[in-house]
């Protein structure tokens, strides 16, 4: 706006603030708004300084207030950065505390947290138990407990306890960091409808520079007074401007994407806001979507009788041992249990949908999901875990089946409540996709109230399913966290990922991210993306019906300059304010409510 201060001082009578202006203007993009500068200094032309100068007035007030709505928006998430501690207690190799800056932490430090103070970095907890408030990061709303082997995230707050962090993450890359730099990513990107506006504004920008020529030329030469003349065409140059038309878009969408970001949900752009809204089905993944993710080893049965189930675990947690997978954490997880000596694994390999090789002590082991193996002993095994909606797994070595191991997972938290809002907002039950065998996946869905199950699906059976419903005209929502899911993710129309277990593969192919995999998330995103296209039409709605009234007013009566350049940069203010309201928790809570 200093180009507009210097063109009031022009408007005023004077030259030189006025180059200072154009100095200012040099290498700017100009767009509609160059209409404004015309038309105050037609005012100008032809006596009316004060109406020229309250338009400029009005007009770089207009924008300081847009400017501001643009930075709380983008304050709104920066503040996630301020809530990070500048130093931190470093236990140096000779076990003193030593205080550092933040900054200066790498991955590997262990670091001391004692009560009421906030988290340095992300990292894992080492020693100590306390409660630390997490909401800023995931959106939980009391206090989670945290023991060692449990993450911590940079900015939250410790609650009674002293612990010790070993920190997991440079400074830059902690998800506070990562949450701030998506938001930013995302409200550099345009939503479809926004670049409709522009590529039409440019046409009717100029459409609206020749009817103003013809309603000052064609009356002139009528034999039409020049001053009355002159101020009705600069009169509707500025009223028929477009500039509350363009706002009506991007302020909602990104407020509601900010808003999303300070609830640990990342949505990457402003395209995937929009889409959000359109979403009319939603297919969940079964195993660490639906469920926690962390299932638990139940049952081992050994099929060779050379061998004992404590031998099969250890070599199946052998090979898991650098698995994302939560099967592979499972195995992992229930030979520690055991204090079972892993040996090194070396060639690890991921096979989406079916399962992991690696070679153990010179032996290739595959751990395999049970429904790719015909050996009748597994058939066997495997038909009764799946009558307790067991996951089965085979344990094969250099091409010998050793063993099935049985595993079991549990609902996740708030499951059931999200598949209801689902299903009430989209009037249609959300799909269970898996690769799990069907009687596991009965079990799960019947629990959350899923009436559609498809289960045993391989990563293409899921692109080949999402890629059916788009074809029926559906807009679907895939949500999912493994490497299996990336393909549909990247199928359906929105890809939304559970972020604290989920797959890098994953994380970066979906367009939203759910930091702390609180499925409730899913409805209250969709439910404000929602209301964020509400306020886009209603804006729109608003903008068009103001500038049809005043083009209307200025043609076929008089409407005075300084009015006509009221209510067009009030129309723009409003425009700009009626979306941030979409900005803040309130926003967030409204959404939760439906």
């Amino acid at each position: 706006m200093v180009w507009a201060f210097y063109l009031a001082c022009y408007v005023t009578g004077g030259w030189e603030p006025a180059l200072e202006g154009l100095r200012a203007l040099r290498g700017r993009k100009l767009d509609v708004d160059l209409l404004m500068i015309v038309a105050a200094l037609g005012a100008a032309a032809i006596g009316q300084i004060f109406d020229g100068a309250l338009l400029i007035v009005i007009f770089a007030t207009s924008g300081a207030l847009e400017d501001l709505a643009i930075r709380r928006t983008q304050e709104s998430v920066r503040s996630l950065l301020d809530d990070t501690p500048d130093r931190a207690s470093l236990v140096d190799r000779h076990g003193e505390e030593v205080v550092v800056s933040a900054a200066d932490l790498r991955p590997g430090d262990v670091i001391v947290v004692r009560p009421g103070e906030r988290i340095a970095a992300d990292g894992t907890v080492v020693g100590g138990t306390s409660d630390v408030d997490q909401s800023s990061i995931t959106g939980e709303s009391l206090p989670v407990g945290k023991t060692s082997g449990e993450t911590v995230f940079a900015g939250t707050l410790n609650g009674t306890g002293a612990i010790r962090v070993r920190v997991d993450t440079r400074p830059d890359d902690t998800v506070a960091a990562r949450i701030v730099a998506m938001v930013a990513e995302a409200s550099a990107t345009k939503a479809r409808s926004q670049l409709f506006i522009e590529k039409v504004e440019t046409v009717y920008s100029s459409v609206v520079v020749v009817a103003t020529v013809a309603l000052f030329a064609i009356p002139l030469m009528a034999g039409a007074d020049l001053q009355t003349t002159l101020l009705r065409a600069m009169t509707f140059m500025i009223v028929a401007s477009p500039c509350a038309v363009v706002l009506a878009t991007m302020p909602p969408l990104l407020s509601a994407i900010a808003t999303a970001g300070r609830h640990g949900v990342l949505v990457k752009s402003a395209v995937a806001a929009e889409r959000l809204a359109d979403v009319t089905r939603v297919a969940l993944d079964k195993t660490g979507t639906v469920t926690t993710g962390a299932p638990a080893v139940t049952d081992i049965v050994v099929v060779d009788p050379s061998t004992t189930p404590d031998a099969v675990l250890t070599l199946a947690a052998a090979a898991e041992l650098h698995s994302e997978h939560p099967v592979g954490r499972a195995l992992v997880a229930a030979a520690r249990d055991r204090h079972l000596r892993l040996p090194s694994a070396v060639d690890f390999v991921a096979l989406p949908g079916r399962g992991v090789r690696a070679t153990v002590a010179f032996r290739r082991v595959e751990i395999m999901n049970a429904s790719t193996r015909t050996e009748s002993v597994v058939a066997d095994a495997r038909r009764r875990f799946d009558v307790t909606g067991g996951t089965s797994v085979v344990v094969v070595v250099d091409d010998t089946v050793l063993g099935v191991v049985a595993l079991h997972d549990h609902v996740r938290r708030g499951a059931v409540a999200a598949v209801s809002a689902i299903t009430e907002m989209t009037g249609t039950s959300p799909i269970l996709l898996t690769g799990d065998n069907a009687a596991a996946a009965r079990r799960i869905a019947t629990t959350v109230g899923i009436g559609d199950v498809r289960a045993n699906l391989l990563p293409q059976d899921k692109v080949d399913a999402v890629r059916a419903l788009r074809d029926e005209g559906t807009r679907i929502a895939v949500v999912g966290d493994g490497i299996n899911d990336a393909p549909a993710l990247a199928t359906a129309d929105v890809g939304v990922a559970m972020g604290r277990v989920g797959a890098d593969l994953t994380l970066h192919t979906a367009d939203v991210v759910i930091v702390g995999d609180d499925l409730t998330a899913v409805p209250t995103l969709l439910q404000l993306a929602r209301r964020a296209r509400r306020v886009v039409i209603a804006n729109l709605v608003f903008a068009a019906a103001v500038i049809v009234t005043l083009v209307t007013w200025d043609l076929v009566g008089h409407l005075p300059l300084p009015l006509g350049v009221a209510g067009h940069e009030g129309s723009t203010i409003l425009v700009a304010l009626n979306g941030l309201r979409l900005l803040g928790s309130r926003a967030w809570r409204r959404a939760q409510r439906g």
